[in-house]
């Protein structure tokens, strides 16, 4: 008889934990968010620990609204398993690959059963990320930044921006890592502002770090996709600037990075 792993929700731990709610206020916000938006649903703290437990997988559209409204964040991007849209790669014809956004096929979001190895290393705390990209619309290259909280379960790490503590304004980062000995392997998801330069664009993509020895400092590399589906990469670091999660070291990183 084969029975399928539960796996936590760390990314919506992350998220609950970066608007500095316990699991309780969280419900709370839930349910005031479905009497806004004319819904009423009941959420309940127990509701949110099986969410984030990981042995209710998915939620039923009058709580994914909710959780939309109250985040601030798509629903697909808070770690449930839900379908994801199709797309085609082709070669670009000079020596690298883009992506057609079209098709109708959906794909089923699975989530998959691996054996976890442990790290020694515990990553939990606060952590200053930083990323350079460049604009061709702009010719120039800039510079993201943002203070993170990192959960970490295992060899996993959700890594989610804290309220107002990025450098370019309302634009929250999501991401979703795994730790094998001192390589760090995932996914990265940020939320442009909609008054900003790239009117509210949901850029997503791949990271690849290394950790160096002191477990303080990651950086690597990060790859994603351009406005027009170009393949575009550039340099990824985050440095640890506080080993507490506590609702205190939350509050002193909600500010823009120096």
């Amino acid at each position: 008889m084969t029975t399928t792993a539960v796996v936590p929700n760390d990314v919506l731990r992350a998220v609950r934990i970066g608007l500095r709610l316990s699991q309780d206020d969280f419900a709370k916000a839930l349910r005031r968010a479905g009497q806004e938006l004319g819904e009423p649903n009941e959420a309940s703290k127990r509701l949110v620990q099986r969410w984030e437990s990981g042995t209710s997988k998915t939620p039923r559209g009058v709580y994914a609204r909710a959780l939309e409204r109250v985040t601030g964040r798509p629903v697909e991007a808070l770690g449930f398993t839900l379908p994801v849209p199709m797309a085609r790669v082709h070669a670009d014809g000079e020596g690298g690959h883009d992506m057609d956004a079209g098709g109708d096929g959906v794909a089923s979001a699975a989530v998959t059963s691996q054996t976890a190895r442990t790290t020694a290393e515990n990553y939990s705390g606060v952590w200053l990320s930083r990323y350079e990209f460049f604009s061709s619309s702009r010719d120039e290259t800039y510079e993201g930044k943002h203070y993170v909280v990192i959960v970490q379960h295992g060899n996993r790490l959700t890594a989610q921006s804290l309220p107002g503590a990025s450098s370019n304004p309302d634009s929250p980062l999501t991401l979703d890592l795994t730790v094998d000995r001192n390589v760090i392997t995932g996914s990265w998801v940020e939320q442009t502002a909609s008054d900003g330069y790239y009117n509210g664009a949901r850029y997503h993509g791949a990271v690849h770090m290394l950790v160096e020895p002191t477990g303080r400092r990651m950086a690597g590399k990060w790859v994603g996709f351009g406005k027009d589906f170009d393949v575009n990469t550039g340099p990824w670091e985050l440095r640890l600037v506080d080993r507490s999660t506590a609702k205190a070291a939350l509050e002193r990183y909600s500010r823009p990075p120096e």
